[in-house]
């Protein structure tokens, strides 16, 4: 599916990813992630998107984040915003990143030959299709073998590849067989 010689950005959704690993049941492995595109094409970015809290002392996702920004990943952050539904009257949070991945997608379209976005939202077509006439390749990665789906069948045709994650898994996966105090750094296994 990649070529060695072949450019490839990869376009991480967070949320989206946490929700399909959740159904799947796994803890996927990033810097996995990053050795399996590195032996298999010529990786020149891989961006990870999600929005934090920022009234919060503590959000469970920040030291992912910390670890992604520290270990070859550029991360993309906004924060969460509040928001009062005007329908309920109930306090609601909202932390959409499409704009910003498809932003990313267009903006780095001269520099690569091939985008591989990790998520399943429909919303995601129309930048798909816009970077295809680019003549740029995009492959997209989610699951269908979830309850219900996490990819939508609109996303699922217009991408050139689909990569089912519950297929990928075993080699994506966390080993929980390594000590927690267990440091990857530029490739390096040191223990902390």
């Amino acid at each position: 599916m990649f070529y060695k010689d072949q450019r490839v950005v990869i376009f991480i959704d967070g949320s989206n990813l946490y929700a399909a690993m959740r159904a799947l049941n796994f803890d996927f492995d990033y810097k996995k992630l990053l050795l399996y595109f590195q032996s298999s094409c010529r990786l020149v970015r891989a961006y990870y998107y999600t929005a934090l809290g920022d009234d919060q002392e503590y959000s469970p996702i920040r030291p992912l984040v910390d670890w992604l920004a520290y270990n070859g990943y550029t991360v993309v952050t906004k924060p969460i915003k509040e928001y009062i539904d005007p329908v309920t009257g109930h306090r609601r949070t909202k932390g959409n990143m499409d704009i910003e991945i498809a932003i990313g997608m267009i903006s780095m379209a001269p520099h690569y030959d091939h985008a591989v976005l990790f998520s399943g939202d429909g919303d995601f077509r129309c930048i798909v299709e816009a970077v295809q006439n680019q003549g740029k390749q995009v492959t997209v990665v989610s699951s269908l073998v979830t309850q219900p789906p996490m990819i939508a069948d609109e996303l699922r045709r217009q991408a050139d590849d689909f990569i089912e994650l519950d297929y990928i898994k075993n080699e994506l996966m966390r080993d929980i067989s390594v000590p927690n105090n267990t440091v990857f750094d530029r490739g390096l296994n040191t223990t902390a």
